[in-house]
């Protein structure tokens, strides 16, 4: 069982098969590892996560314990380095009562704080696989360990050793490197927490009952898990659709826009299908479901993140690309440097042997070659958000750089993404404002998103509207009433053969209006055409100039949206986006990402919808809007607080100096270990006599991180002028 659940089988039925018979817990940075109780990866040491997490989760256990233990220790930590740094100046304690009074305090921090650093190191030993927790056990212990056999046996040590009454201690540096190390964890487990929020966010969407009808006629409220395929369901005006189904009696408007992308809601009659958790906006509906549980559209698109989540390991650090080398050529170098000093150094050649093979571990702990990503990644960051970007983790300010193709939806992405009155069109003999004003009175009856947007239209010019003295809607093709006299009907070209009015005279006009893009109503008096209205999803007034930018940056730029061919062509015409895929589904989107990742291209996909989710989790860069859905800013790596598509060229530029910036940290860090190591190790002694004692190591390697913050945070006056990078 087990041996089989480690193996990465790469089927997208995989992780919701296995997750059937029980949960399963993956690795965020190595996915192929697969076990079926909550551990640590073997590879690098990271807590494994649960495939697909539920819709009520608790508090994170592991994040909690890390709190715990950081919160519990910092006032330790700050005693110990306090006194490490002025405990001379205390009156009555002498240097040796110093020494045990920092051994006192360390020990609950390094033993009981630390314990899960040393047990990960432990691990990445067993496994052959050393890592970062390899070096910071082994920096830590080695320190704490020297630092004790010199507080309990001080004799041990040759005298030139003895500095002010007692041998130099480095209990500071051990505590320090344990309370940042849990403050790292405790800020990558805050954020690796919001990886499974899109999941959850998706769930959530699917009411927790259903309606269901009795064969007697009557109806009751049964838990969405216990509807069955054939069930007859009640969905009543502002209620969300349970399950997938079929409409078998009554008629209403539909708001599938958090699903198909589509900004307009879609009249459904009987014979039409319906999508579990869209939102019935107005009449009341009976359907029979066809597809529950995991068949339905939304528990697909819930697959299909959990899989693009899981395919797409992030982003490699670069330190971890040779951390596992580093660590081997270090232990290397402090175990010659203790037998080399051991059998060929002066007396007591054991004594210098271990005191030097803890200062090459001392000077090698990965302070700041732990600290070269993350400050950068901190500090840009930051930076972003000052600028409206907001990213979620490393790998989206590393691979922005890289992108090369651009995938955007178009509503509420490239347009504005509600539906907006653009004009009224009279026929020969009225006028247009009167056209509007009797469409708009009418309106005032319906509780239709397009009726609204046609009401406030009116309102906004200061139009006088009479109230309509009956009105009733004709399930999915429009409304009819009486308004001061005259009998009204608005609504689509069915709804005018119905009640015998032609419509052939505005026929040119209404063609072009749904050429650019918009929605076309007619209004009929008295069984006379009196003109039509159109209302469109407008395009953002920043768009024009955020793909212009774009493509100066030499992105290819690809619309892909679910709205109908025609409006999307339509709206690509007037920004010049020459490629467009139009009445796309989900996996639809997710397929155009895969196929251009497999023709080498480096993604990056920008929406807002729930129907973007998929795409945006497996894009190499997923790129959601401020303005958009909960479950695409939680899907996507990169969000644009306005929803302004200029921000994609500042966040490109931010990422390109970031990388620069974290490759100059890790030169840093890598020169003074290449510096500090040899002499470290006693190289220099033969010819000069000297000797890198613990205490010099240490403050050699505080001036590697003091310099790797320094700076990284140059970022935050980095000029962001997009280049080609």
């Amino acid at each position: 069982m087990n041996a089989e659940r480690m193996t990465h089988t790469g089927s997208p039925a995989a992780p919701i098969a296995a997750t059937a018979a029980g949960t399963i817990y993956t690795c965020p940075m190595h996915p192929e590892i697969r076990q079926d109780r909550p551990s640590h990866c073997p590879k690098c040491g990271m807590t494994l996560e649960a495939l697909l997490p539920e819709l009520e989760e608790g508090e994170n256990a592991e994040l909690l314990d890390f709190q715990r233990r950081f919160w519990w220790t910092l006032p330790l930590t700050v005693v110990v380095t306090l006194i490490a740094m002025f405990g001379q100046r205390l009156q009555g304690l002498d240097m040796a009562t110093q020494s045990w009074v920092e051994l006192v305090l360390s020990a609950p921090i390094l033993l009981w704080a630390g314990w899960p650093f040393f047990a990960r190191g432990w691990q990445s030993v067993v496994n052959r696989s050393p890592n970062m927790w390899t070096l910071i056990g082994l920096g830590t212990g080695a320190a704490f360990l020297y630092s004790v056999v010199a507080t309990v046996a001080p004799q041990v040590f040759p005298a030139s050793f003895v500095s002010m009454g007692r041998v130099a201690v480095y209990f500071e540096a051990a505590v320090v490197i344990v309370s940042l190390t849990l403050l790292g964890q405790v800020l990558e487990l805050k954020a690796r927490s919001q990886t499974s929020a899109a999941i959850r966010s998706l769930l959530g969407l699917a009411p927790k009952t259903a309606r269901r009808i009795r064969d007697d006629g009557t109806d009751e409220d049964i838990p969405l898990a216990n509807v069955h395929v054939g069930d007859r369901l009640r969905i009543r005006p502002g209620e969300t659709v349970p399950v997938d189904g079929t409409v078998i009696e009554g008629g209403s408007a539909v708001d599938e826009s958090m699903l198909t992308g589509e900004p307009l809601p879609v009249s459904k009659r009987i014979g039409d299908k319906l999508i579990g958790a869209t939102l019935n906006t107005s009449g009341a509906l009976v359907m029979r479901s066809e597809r529950v549980g995991s068949a339905t559209v939304l528990a697909q698109i819930v697959q299909m993140v959990a899989q693009a989540q899981r395919s797409k390991a992030p982003m490699q650090r670069m330190a971890d690309v040779v951390a596992g080398y580093f660590v081997v050529a270090v232990v290397g170098i402090a175990l010659l440097t203790f037998f080399a000093w051991g059998w060929f150094g002066p007396e007591p050649s054991w004594v210098y042997g271990l005191i030097n093979a803890v200062a090459v571990l001392i000077i090698a702990c990965p302070c700041a070659l732990g600290l070269a990503t993350p400050m950068s990644i901190m500090v840009a960051s930051g930076r972003g958000a000052t600028q409206g970007v907001l990213f979620r983790d490393a790998s989206a300010i590393e691979n922005l750089r890289k992108i090369d193709t651009l995938i955007i939806d178009k509503t509420g992405t490239l347009t504005e993404g509600r539906p907006a009155f653009e004009r009224a069109v009279p026929a020969p003999g009225f006028e247009a404002d009167e056209v509007l004003r009797l469409a708009a009175s009418l309106d005032q009856g319906s509780e239709h998103p397009l009726a609204e947007t046609i009401v406030r239209a009116a309102r906004e010019r200061g139009m006088a509207l009479d109230k309509p003295e009956s009105f009733e809607s004709s399930s999915g093709i429009g409304v009819r009433g009486q308004v001061a006299g005259h009998q009204l009907a608005l609504g689509n070209t069915a709804l005018m053969q119905q009640i015998g009015v032609a419509v052939d005279v505005l026929l040119p006009q209404a063609e072009a209006l749904r050429a650019q893009g918009a929605s076309v109503m007619h209004l009929a008096a008295d069984g006379r055409l009196l003109g039509l209205l159109a209302v469109s999803d407008p395009v953002k007034p920043s768009t024009p100039e955020a793909l212009a930018t774009l493509k100066a940056a030499g992105l290819r730029i690809v619309m892909a949206t679910g709205d109908g061919l025609t409006t999307a062509r339509a709206v690509a015409a007037k920004l010049g986006i020459d490629e467009v895929h139009g009445e796309v589904k989900p996996a639809d989107k997710l397929i155009l990402v895969e196929r251009l990742q497999k023709e080498s291209r480096v993604v990056a996909m920008a929406g807002d919808g729930i129907n973007d989710a998929p795409a945006l989790a497996k894009a190499d860069v997923g790129i959601a809007m401020g303005t958009g859905t909960d479950v695409a800013m939680n899907s996507a790596q990169v969000t644009l607080v306005k929803g302004d598509l200029r921000g994609i060229a500042i966040a490109r530029a931010l990422s390109q100096a970031t990388v620069a910036n974290m490759k100059q940290n890790l030169l840093f860090a890598f020169l003074y270990n290449a510096l500090g190591i040899p002499i470290a190790a006693g190289l220099l002694y033969p010819l000069t006599g000297w000797l890198l004692s613990p205490l010099i190591a240490a403050l050699a390697m505080s001036f590697s991180s003091a310099s790797v913050i320094g700076n990284a945070l140059r970022l935050r006056r980095a000029a962001l002028i997009q280049g080609r990078g």
